[in-house]
C-alpha cells in the first residue's frame, strides 16, 4: 500500500486532502505537512530509512503556493537525491504545469479536488512503484476519459473523439466540437484503443476508422480525410489502413 505526505499550508486543504487519500484503498498510511520545510525534514527521515523502512514515503501530493519554500522549490531538490518519493503537485494554478511535469511530476491535480480526479493521481503514482490495492477499485469508464479544463474535469466520450494527435507526451484529443489535450502517450491510447477501432496512420496521428470519410492517393502519396481536415499516412502503415477500411461495415 502507498504511504503518502500531503503538504499543504492551508490546514482546511490540507485536512480535506489527507480525508480523500485515507479514503483511497490503496493508500495505507497518509500524514501532513504545513510548509515545505517541515515536509522536507519529513522526506529526509524517510530516505534515511530506506524504502522499506517504518519512515519510508512513496509519494508527496505537493501544493505549489506555500511561503518561504515553494512546492516548485522542494520538487527541485527532491530530484537531487538517489530515491526519491514520487511527487503530485495538488493546486488552484494551472499556470505551473509545464514546470510540474519538466520536474518528473506524476500528475497535476487541480484544486478544488475532485474524489475521481485525485484516484487517477493514485492510481498513476501506484502503477510506478508496483503497488497494487488489496480490494477492487473502481475503474474509470472506459467508453469515457477524464480532460482537465479551467479547473473542471470532463468526460469525454471515445466514440466522438475523430483521430488523436501526438505532442510530446501528450496527446491531443480531436472531435467535431473541439479539442482536449490530456497527459497519455499516443502509444498507450493505440494499445488502449485498438479494440474500439483507432489504427495507427502515422506516428503522429491515431484515427477513428469509423470516422474516416475518404481515402486519398495522389502521386504517390496516401491520406484521409477525418471530418474536415486531412492527414497523411505514412507508407507503412498505408497498406494495413486500406485493408481495414475495405473491410469495414
Amino acid at each position: 500500500m502507498l504511504r503518502a505526505l500531503a503538504v499543504d499550508d492551508e490546514r482546511p486543504s490540507l485536512e480535506e486532502l489527507l480525508y480523500l487519500l485515507n479514503a483511497d484503498p490503496r493508500i495505507g498510511s497518509a500524514e501532513g505537512a504545513g510548509d515545505a520545510t517541515e515536509a522536507l525534514r519529513r522526506i529526509n527521515r524517510a530516505l534515511q530509512s530506506g524504502p522499506g523502512g517504518p519512515e519510508a514515503i512513496d509519494v508527496v501530493f505537493l501544493d505549489i503556493h506555500m511561503p518561504g519554500l515553494d512546492g516548485l522549490d522542494l520538487a527541485r531538490l527532491l530530484t537531487g537525491f538517489a530515491k526519491p518519493p514520487l511527487v503530485v503537485f495538488v493546486t488552484a494554478h494551472e499556470d505551473f504545469a509545464v514546470q510540474a511535469f519538466d520536474l518528473k511530476a506524476v500528475d497535476y491535480v487541480l484544486k478544488p479536488v475532485r474524489k475521481e480526479r485525485l484516484a487517477e493521481a493514485v492510481r498513476r503514482a501506484a502503477e510506478l512503484t508496483g503497488n497494487t490495492p488489496l480490494i477492487p477499485v473502481h475503474e474509470p469508464d472506459p467508453d469515457q476519459i477524464p480532460v482537465e479544463l479551467g479547473g473542471v474535469t470532463r468526460f469525454v466520450a471515445v466514440d466522438d473523439i475523430t483521430h488523436v494527435e501526438a505532442q510530446g507526451d501528450y496527446a491531443r484529443l480531436h472531435t467535431d466540437r473541439g479539442s482536449h489535450l490530456v497527459r497519455i502517450p499516443l502509444s498507450t491510447l493505440e494499445e488502449r484503443w485498438r479494440s474500439r477501432g483507432f489504427v495507427r496512420i502515422h506516428r503522429r496521428h491515431l484515427v477513428a476508422l469509423r470516422h474516416v470519410g475518404e481515402l486519398r492517393l495522389d502521386a504517390g502519396t496516401v491520406s484521409v480525410l477525418v471530418g474536415a481536415e486531412e492527414l497523411q499516412v505514412s507508407r507503412r502503415h498505408a497498406r494495413e489502413l486500406r485493408d481495414l477500411l475495405m473491410r469495414r461495415p
